[in-house]
């Protein structure tokens, strides 16, 4: 049982229980920095925030390429913990189970012999001590701070001994994957959403939705087969208008989002964005303007705006004689259906240039007026009610990862006592 509470002297970890110590992570860890020059080893491990540790060709299309010199890389040993420097604030930090190499902006560490490395790797998970890492970062863009294993080691925490370390550690293992089970089923019902999303939105712009009984036509584009006979087949040059309007003085920066929303920058979030000094090529968007992200269109990011603002030259401000909404559904499902990735060209992984001179060479299928008003009301209609699960489904998510990160806390920190089995 507790013997009651003591103040730990440190912000972010608060009281403890009276017969716990603090200690600065220099003493129960130690930095290995071992080289792989000459190569000893191919397996190349890599780091994510939800797999951990593991071979990079386990971890999918996330990230960066793996090098193919492997000489520059550093060693990492089964039972070592593994940290990416930049992205260590986040909890990017993992127990790796594997002997091989990894990239050199990561740290790997391993026990000194008074420490359950995975009590250790909760303590990188938590919020508290991100933070506290965060006040000895150096870099000059958010998403590229880097802390030094230097300053890493010198950062103060609760230590308990060995054995409530293991209690600790062995009672989060099963709480966290009873989380990460209920986390895993809600991710793949929003996958579920959005895929009944994509499958409607694709019907309904290559068929309509007047049922099958219409004369048909081949279409000529073998992403879409066959056509309403009275549906015609018109490049982008004939179907969009590329328009560049002037920009204001009291003009606010607009962003075209992943999820299709183009607002104003700032009724979204300023974080994470950087800002321009010369704002070369910047453009006017007015309400109602069709926007396809020129980098980030394969991704989704292509919807009509709802504010006046400016824009970068990245963005491809569009208007069309056309029902806008039913071409940016058209778009849109170019983008789910992995078209744009088809067609490009690049040599980036998951990426592709969506600009103007490619949009304009696009073939569009085109409904009479009245139809694609009709075509884009019914997905407005379907959609929205998927949204609003896939809204609340988000959400819940949010909540699972707010209460595991607090129960890490309360637990690695003392506030809450391991209870007996």
């Amino acid at each position: 049982m507790s013997s009651g509470m003591k103040k730990s002297g440190i912000d972010w970890i608060g009281e403890i229980p009276n017969d716990w110590n603090t200690s600065i992570l220099k003493k129960c860890l130690l930095e290995i920095n071992d080289s792989n020059n000459p190569i000893k080893t191919k397996n190349v491990l890599s780091l994510t925030n939800k797999l951990g540790v593991v071979p990079y060709e386990d971890k999918g299309n996330q990230g960066n390429k793996a090098k193919e010199d492997y000489s520059g890389y550093k060693l990492a040993y089964e039972n070592t913990i593994v940290a990416n420097s930049m992205n260590v604030l986040i909890g990017s930090v993992g127990i790796s189970k594997y002997y091989g190499c990894v990239s050199p902006v990561y740290y790997v560490f391993r026990s000194k012999g008074n420490a359950d490395l995975r009590y250790i790797n909760y303590i990188f998970q938590n919020v508290g001590f991100q933070k506290e890492l965060r006040k000895y970062a150096k870099g000059i863009m958010e998403i590229r701070l880097r802390v030094s294993a230097h300053d890493i080691l010198r950062r103060i925490i609760p230590f308990p001994n060995v054995s409530t370390q293991t209690r600790i550690a062995n009672y989060l293992d099963k709480v966290c994957e009873d989380i990460n089970n209920v986390i895993a089923n809600t991710e793949h019902s929003i996958e579920e959403y959005k895929s009944l999303k994509q499958s409607i939105i694709a019907e309904a712009i290559s068929k309509g939705i007047r049922g099958n009984s219409r004369e048909t036509k081949d279409s000529g584009i073998s992403w879409i087969g066959k056509i309403p006979s009275n549906w015609e087949v018109k490049k982008g040059k004939h179907v969009l208008k590329y328009l560049e309007r002037p920009v204001l003085d009291t003009d606010e920066v607009i962003t075209c989002f992943r999820d299709g929303e183009v607002t104003l920058r700032s009724n979204r979030r300023e974080d994470g964005f950087t800002f321009s000094m010369q704002e070369t090529g910047y453009q006017g968007i007015e309400p109602g303007d069709l926007v396809v992200h020129g980098m980030d269109g394969f991704a989704g990011a292509i919807g009509i705006s709802d504010s006046r603002g400016k824009g970068t030259p990245v963005l491809n401000v569009l208007g069309s004689s056309e029902d806008k909404k039913f071409i940016m559904y058209y778009l849109r499902n170019m983008a789910y259906g992995g078209i744009f990735i088809a067609l490009s060209t690049g040599i980036r992984v998951r990426s592709c240039d969506t600009n103007w001179n490619k949009l304009k060479e696009l073939p569009f299928v085109i409904p009479p007026k009245d139809e694609q008003k009709e075509i884009s009301d019914y997905i407005d209609d379907k959609c929205r009610s998927i949204d609003a699960l896939i809204l609340s489904k988000t959400n819940f998510l949010a909540e699972l990862e707010k209460y595991k990160k607090s129960i890490i806390y309360e637990y690695v920190t003392g506030k809450k006592e391991v209870p007996e089995l």
